[in-house]
């Protein structure tokens, strides 16, 4: 059986790695090229993370998890308002008196985004997927993003 991370502990691990970017962001002072760099790569993380769960997750928890259509639904609109918070902060410089507001709820929503995931849509899926099933999906996102890290940019 593989060490490596189950698709759900790829997920989990992409939340640290939010989570972490979201911090370093609020520490850093407004108007600084590090600033913008974090919220570039937060961006990137957040849009890639988004997109490999709908692609991934979303379709098993919809057909084999108990409600699953209602936990995927959430998560999606959850989904939404965070690439609506990346889309409102791209047009801003941290100087503009809405930045703040906007992280801020960026924050917010992602933070409990994820917490909602991790307390109820994983263990769902843990729940209904077999361990090779879920290991499975965890090297074929793995291989899809070492596929995009070679391509480059």
């Amino acid at each position: 059986m593989s060490r490596r991370p189950d698709i759900l502990g790829e997920f989990t691990a992409d939340h640290r790695a939010v989570t972490d970017l979201l911090t370093q962001i609020e520490a850093t002072p407004d108007s600084t090229a590090e600033r913008d760099d974090l919220l570039a790569r937060l961006t990137d993380l957040l849009f890639t993370h988004c997109a490999a769960e709908e692609e991934h997750l979303f379709p098993v928890i919809q057909h084999d998890v108990p409600d699953g259509g209602a936990l995927v639904f959430s998560s999606i609109h959850d989904h939404l308002a965070i690439g609506q918070y990346l889309s409102d902060l791209q047009g801003l410089t941290p100087a503009d008196p809405t930045f703040a507001t906007l992280l801020g709820g960026l924050a917010d929503t992602v933070r409990r985004h994820f917490d909602t995931e991790e307390k109820s849509l994983f263990p769902a899926a843990r729940k209904a997927l077999p361990a090779a099933a879920r290991a499975a999906l965890g090297d074929q996102l793995r291989a899809e993003r070492a596929e995009v890290a070679e391509a480059g940019p």
